[in-house]
C-alpha cells in the first residue's frame, strides 16, 4: 500500500516548535511520507534561521520558498502573502501531496491554505479555533474555513470551530505539539547548557544562575505604528528592575522594524548591563531556558500555552493575546513601564504555578500522525447550518 504524502509548511520561527513532535511522528509512521516545506522568515538569518535547527534535527526539506518582502508594514505583509500563494502553488503542484498541513495563525499561513484549497488538496489546519488580537484573529478563522480537517489544541477551541459551521467529526482535540516538548522539558527540570556560551547573542555577560527573566515581545499588527513606543516601555521597565534578562528579537510582523529599532537605540543610549539578546534557539533549549526562568515578560503565545504547562509566571503586555484562553500563571498589564515593573516584581517573588493542561497533555504529535494516517481525506465541504 502506498504511503500518504503529508506536506507540512513551516513559515516562521515559532511554527517549528508548534509542530516538531508531529513531524517526528509523521516521519516515523509506516503509513505516511513527510514532505516538509520551509518558507518565509524561517529561512532568514535576521529572524533566527530556523531552517538550520530543522535540518540539524534530521528532517529532509522538500522545498524552500523565499517570499518575505522587506518593510515590516501591512502592505509588505499583504505582498508577502501574495507571493507565498504563487510560490506554494507551484510547490504543491510538483509535490502532489495527499494532504497539506498549515499551522496556527501567522499572517502568511493563509497563503498555504489558499494554494492548497484552490487546487483541491485536502487541507489540515493545526491550532484553529482560538481567540487573540491583531491580524492573527482573522487569519486563523479564515484558515479554518478553507480547511477540511481540524486538529485543535483545546475543547474551548473545538467548540468554536464547530460554531463556525465545521462538521464536528472533522474537528478533533489533539492538544498542541508544543506541549509535548514542554512535557519533556518539565520531566528533566533543569538547564543543562550556558545560553550565552552556546548561542552567543549580543549584550551584557550576565550572572544569571541565581535567577533571570526572559523577554519575548512582538509588535501588534493592528497597532504597528506604536511598536517602538511599546517596546520602550518594556525596555525601561526591565532596566529599572535590574534583573538578569535574556531577550529575544521579534517576529517578522508589521511593526517589527519599530520594535527592533527601539531595542537598538536603547542599547546604544542606555548600554544596559542586565540584558542579553538572542535571535533564536533550538525549541527544546528555548523551553528549557524558559522553564527555569523566574518570569516571562512580553506578549508571545508561549506565555499562554507552554508556560501554563510549565508553571512559569507570565507578565503579558498589551492586546496581542486578547481573550486567548489562559491559565492562572498569566498577569495582564498595559504597555506601561510602571505597571510592568510592579507585575514583574510580584511574579519574581511569587514562585511557580501548578501545571495546567489547557493546551494538551503531551501526546499531540503522535495523535496527529495517527489521525493523518487513518482519517478520510476530503476537499469538499458545506457549512453545517
Amino acid at each position: 500500500m502506498s504511503k500518504r504524502k503529508i506536506c507540512v509548511v513551516i513559515t516562521a520561527r515559532p511554527s517549528y516548535s508548534r509542530i516538531k513532535t508531529a513531524l517526528t511522528a509523521i516521519q516515523a509512521h509506516p503509513a505516511l511520507e513527510l514532505q516538509l516545506v520551509i518558507a518565509g522568515s524561517a529561512l532568514l538569518d535576521r529572524y533566527g534561521n530556523a531552517v538550520d535547527f530543522i535540518e540539524k534535527d534530521g528532517f529532509s526539506i522538500a522545498a524552500k520558498v523565499f517570499m518575505v518582502l522587506e518593510g515590516e508594514n501591512p502592505t509588505t505583509m499583504a505582498k508577502t502573502t501574495g507571493l507565498g500563494v504563487m510560490e506554494l502553488t507551484n510547490v504543491f503542484y510538483n509535490l502532489k501531496p495527499d494532504a497539506v498541513v498549515t499551522i496556527a495563525d501567522r499572517f502568511e499561513t493563509i497563503a498555504t491554505s489558499i494554494a492548497a484549497a484552490y487546487q483541491n488538496i485536502p487541507l489540515v489546519h493545526i491550532q484553529g479555533g482560538e481567540v487573540t488580537g491583531s491580524i492573527d484573529e482573522k487569519v486563523r478563522h479564515a484558515n479554518t474555513k478553507l480547511a477540511d480537517l481540524h486538529f485543535v489544541s483545546s475543547e474551548d477551541a473545538r467548540e468554536r470551530v464547530i460554531l463556525l459551521g465545521e462538521v464536528p467529526e472533522k474537528v478533533i482535540n489533539t492538544g498542541c505539539p508544543s506541549i509535548d516538548l514542554a512535557a519533556l522539558v518539565k520531566r528533566e527540570n533543569r538547564l543543562n547548557f550556558n545560553p550565552i556560551e552556546k548561542y552567543g547573542g549580543v549584550g551584557a555577560k550576565l550572572n544569571w544562575e541565581a535567577g533571570y527573566v526572559v523577554v519575548m515581545q512582538h509588535p501588534v499588527t493592528t497597532e504597528y505604528q506604536k511598536a517602538k513606543a511599546h517596546i520602550k516601555e518594556t525596555l525601561y521597565a526591565i532596566k529599572e528592575l535590574g534583573y538578569p534578562t535574556f531577550w529575544f528579537w521579534p517576529n517578522v510582523d508589521a511593526g517589527s522594524d519599530g520594535t527592533s529599532n527601539g531595542i537598538r537605540a536603547f542599547r546604544e543610549l542606555e548600554k544596559p548591563g542586565n540584558m542579553h539578546f538572542f535571535k533564536n534557539m533550538e525549541p527544546v533549549d528555548f523551553l528549557s531556558l524558559l522553564s527555569q526562568a523566574k518570569v516571562l515578560v512580553g506578549n508571545s503565545s508561549v506565555g499562554i500555552r507552554e508556560c501554563s504547562y510549565l508553571g512559569v509566571p507570565v507578565v503579558n503586555i498589551g492586546s496581542r493575546q486578547h481573550r486567548r484562553l489562559r491559565g492562572n500563571n498569566v498577569t495582564d498589564v498595559a504597555d506601561d513601564k510602571d505597571e510592568i515593573v510592579r507585575a514583574v516584581q510580584r511574579a519574581w517573588s511569587g514562585g511557580r504555578f501548578p501545571t495546567e493542561t489547557l493546551y494538551g497533555d503531551g501526546n499531540a504529535g503522535q495523535n496527529i500522525a495517527d489521525l493523518l494516517a487513518d482519517t478520510e481525506l476530503t476537499f469538499s465541504k458545506t457549512i453545517t447550518y
